[in-house]
C-alpha cells in the first residue's frame, strides 16, 4: 500500500516555470518577499508535515470519528498533538495580516499547501482552513478593536474561526436566515438561532472558538440585503485578548454522522442571547462574508484534487506491482506468471485520465489563486479590476468543475484497484468517501453553474469571458512560431472558439426563454472546466519543451508531461463536442414533461 508522498516536483514546476511566480511576487511590494528559495523551504516543510504528521493519523481518525457528549466535541486521537504542532509551526498565520502577528503570504503558496494537507488528512485540513477564511474576514471588515483582540491568538493557533451561515430551513437561499441580533446598550448585540453544517463549531483542538454568523436585526430589510456579520466567541474575551473565563451562549446541540470527513466535526450550533460584535456594516454580511467564501470555495477544488492525487498514488503503485493476465501484444514479464495490469490500455486510460485531470486541476487552482493575490496586492488598478473579473468567472468553475473531476479520479483510482479499491485497508474507498462532499458544501456545484451562468455570463454578456479569452490568445501569440506547438495549438483555438460561440448562442436563447439559463448551466460549467483544463495543459506543454530545448529540467517529468497533455488533447477534450450538442438543445427537452409525469 502506498504511503502518501508530496507532489513537490510537479507543484514547484507550476509554480517556478509555468507561472513563474517569484517574478509575479517581485513586482508586488507586499509579496516581493516571497522569492523561489523561500517558497521552496516552505513547500518541503509542508510536505514533511503532510508525510510525517497528517497521513499517518487519516485512517485512524476516519475509523474512530469525532464524538459528541452533552455538547463537548472530542477529535479523534493524534489530532489534537497534530494541530499542537501545526500551531506551533507557524501554519495558521501563513497568509495573516502582518500588522497582527501574520506572515503576509500570498494565497498562491498557500493553496499548495492547502491541496497537500487535504491529500493526506483532509478531516484534519478543514479546521485549518476555516480559521484561515474567518481571519482573513476578520482582517478585510472588522473594526480595528476586533483585528487586535481575536487575530494574534488565531494566527497563533491557540483560537480558531468558523463561519455560521446554514439554518434548517435556509440553505442557498440565506435570505430566508431567521437568526436575530438584537443591539445592546454596549454596542454588541445579542444572536439568537440555530446554524446547521458549521464545520468544526465544536472541538478540543484550541481553548476558543470564533464564530462569524450571520443574523438580522429585527427592522432589517426582507431577503439578502438585510443580512448582517456579527463575531461571537465561544468564550467571552477581554479588552487585552484574554479569556475572561465566561462562556459565551453557544452550544453545540449535536453533530453530524456523515458518509465522509468523519474525523471533520459538523455541527449544529445554538446561539441562545449569544454576545456578538458588529463586522463590517449593518445590513452589509452577505457580501463581506464572500470574501471568505471565494478562498473557501477554492478550497473545495483543492480538496478534491488533493484527494484525487492520494487516489493516483495508490493507483499507479498498484498497477505497476499488481501482476494479471498477459499485455495485448504478448508477454513483457515472461519469467512471472503475469504481466503488472499497467500494460493493459484501460488500466492506462484509467491512470492516465486521473493524471490529466489532476495535473490541469492543480494549475487551473493556481491561476485562480494567482488572480486573488493580484487583486489583493497589485498596486495598479487597472491590473486589480482584470484580476477581479478572472476571480469572478474562475472560480465557480474551479470549486464545481475540480471537485467533480477530482472525485471522479478517487474513483478510478479504486477501479484500478478492484476489489481491494473497495475494502478499507488501502484507503481508496475513505478517499471516495471524503471527496464526495467537496461537490456539495460551499455552495453546491449546481449553484455554482448557474451562478456563472447567470451573474457571470448572461447578466454581463459574456463580459467576464472575453477577459479569459484575451489571456488565451497572448498565449497563443507567445506560442505562434514556436515549432514544437505547432501540431498543439489548434487544440487550443478549437476550445477557445467553441466557447466563444455557445455562450453567444445562451444567451440569444436566454432573451426569449428564462429556463435556457439553468437548463444550460451545468453543461456550460463543464465546457468552460474543459476549456480551461485545454488552456492549462498547452501552458504546461508549452513550457515542458521550453525547458527540453534548453536542456533543462528534469526530463523523465518533462517527456511524460507532454505524453500525458496529448492524451488529454486527443482522449478527453473531444468531450467538447458533446457538452456543445447538449447546449444547443435548449431548455425544451428539460421542461417539457409535467410535474405529474416525474
Amino acid at each position: 500500500m502506498a504511503s502518501y508522498r508530496a507532489p513537490l516536483a510537479d507543484i514547484q514546476f507550476l509554480l517556478g516555470e509555468v507561472f513563474k511566480a517569484d517574478e509575479i511576487f517581485a513586482g508586488m511590494a507586499e509579496t516581493e518577499e516571497v522569492t523561489a528559495d523561500l517558497m521552496t523551504a516552505i513547500l518541503e516543510e509542508a510536505g514533511k508535515i503532510s508525510e510525517g504528521l497528517l497521513a499517518p493519523i487519516n485512517q485512524s481518525g476516519d475509523q474512530t470519528g469525532c464524538v459528541w457528549n452533552d455538547g463537548v466535541v472530542t477529535t479523534p486521537d493524534g489530532f489534537r498533538e497534530a494541530y499542537q504542532a501545526y500551531a506551533e509551526g507557524g501554519w495558521a498565520g501563513l497568509t495573516g495580516n502582518v500588522d497582527f502577528g501574520g506572515q503576509g503570504m500570498p494565497k498562491l503558496l498557500s493553496a499548495q499547501i492547502e491541496e497537500m494537507f487535504f491529500s493526506a488528512n483532509s478531516s484534519f485540513a478543514l479546521y485549518a482552513i476555516l480559521n484561515t477564511g474567518a481571519t482573513l474576514t476578520i482582517s478585510e471588515h472588522a473594526s480595528e478593536e476586533l483585528k487586535s483582540r481575536y487575530l494574534p491568538k488565531m494566527y497563533e493557533g491557540g483560537w480558531s474561526g468558523t463561519m455560521c451561515l446554514t439554518e434548517p430551513h435556509a440553505g442557498t437561499d440565506l435570505g430566508m436566515i431567521r437568526t436575530k441580533a438584537v443591539p445592546r446598550d454596549d454596542g454588541s448585540y445579542s444572536l439568537t438561532g440555530t446554524k446547521i453544517f458549521i464545520t468544526a463549531g465544536e472541538h478540543d483542538l484550541t481553548e476558543n472558538i470564533i464564530h462569524l454568523v450571520l443574523a438580522k436585526l429585527p427592522d432589517a430589510p426582507p431577503g439578502p440585503k438585510g443580512i448582517s456579520l456579527f463575531l461571537v466567541p465561544k468564550f467571552l474575551v477581554d479588552t487585552d485578548s484574554n479569556l475572561t473565563g465566561e462562556r459565551n451562549n453557544v452550544t453545540c446541540g449535536s453533530i453530524e454522522h456523515k458518509m465522509g470527513i468523519k474525523a471533520s466535526a459538523t455541527c449544529v450550533m445554538n446561539f441562545e442571547e449569544a454576545q456578538g460584535w458588529l463586522v463590517g456594516e449593518l445590513n452589509n454580511g452577505l457580501a463581506n462574508m464572500f470574501t471568505m467564501m471565494n478562498y473557501e470555495r477554492l478550497s473545495m477544488g483543492l480538496q478534491a484534487n488533493g484527494l484525487a492525487e492520494s487516489s493516483y498514488q495508490t493507483a499507479s503503485e498498484y498497477a505497476r506491482e499488481r501482476i494479471q493476465g498477459r499485455a495485448p501484444g504478448g508477454a513483457t514479464n515472461p519469467d512471472k506468471a503475469a504481466d503488472p495490469i499497467l500494460v493493459h490500455p484501460d488500466v492506462r486510460r484509467m491512470l492516465l485520465t486521473m493524471r490529466a485531470n489532476i495535473m490541469a486541476g492543480r494549475a487551473l487552482s493556481m491561476y485562480a489563486a494567482l488572480q486573488l493575490d493580484t487583486a489583493r496586492f497589485h498596486a495598479d488598478d487597472a491590473v486589480r479590476k482584470k484580476a477581479q473579473q478572472l476571480v469572478a468567472l474562475l472560480i465557480p468553475v474551479q470549486k464545481a468543475y475540480c471537485s467533480d473531476r477530482g472525485f471522479e479520479a478517487c474513483v478510478l483510482g479504486q477501479q484500478v484497484l478492484g476489489g481491494h479499491g473497495y475494502v478499507a485497508e488501502w484507503g481508496l474507498e475513505q478517499n471516495v468517501r471524503d471527496a464526495r462532499i467537496a461537490q456539495i458544501y460551499e455552495g453546491a456545484n449546481g449553484i455554482q453553474a448557474l451562478d456563472l451562468m447567470g451573474r457571470k455570463t448572461i447578466r454581463c454578456n459574456g463580459e467576464l469571458l472575453n477577459v479569459l479569452v484575451q489571456e488565451i490568445e497572448e498565449f497563443q501569440a507567445q506560442q505562434r512560431d514556436v515549432a514544437a506547438m505547432e501540431p498543439i495549438l489548434p487544440y487550443l483555438e478549437q476550445s477557445k472558439q467553441r466557447i466563444i460561440a455557445t455562450t453567444e448562442q445562451i444567451i440569444q436563447q436566454a432573451e426569449d426563454d428564462a429556463d435556457e439559463v439553468g437548463a444550460a448551466s451545468y453543461p456550460y460549467m463543464e465546457l468552460l472546466g474543459l476549456t480551461l483544463y485545454c488552456f492549462m495543459w498547452q501552458r504546461i506543454v508549452a513550457t515542458a519543451f521550453e525547458q527540453q530545448a534548453a536542456g533543462a529540467g528534469n526530463a523523465v517529468q518533462l517527456a511524460g508531461l507532454i505524453k500525458t497533455g496529448t492524451y488529454f488533447f486527443s482522449r478527453m477534450l473531444p468531450k467538447g463536442e458533446a457538452l456543445a450538442a447538449e447546449i444547443a438543445a435548449g431548455a425544451e427537452p428539460l421542461m417539457a414533461i409535467a410535474e405529474a409525469e416525474f
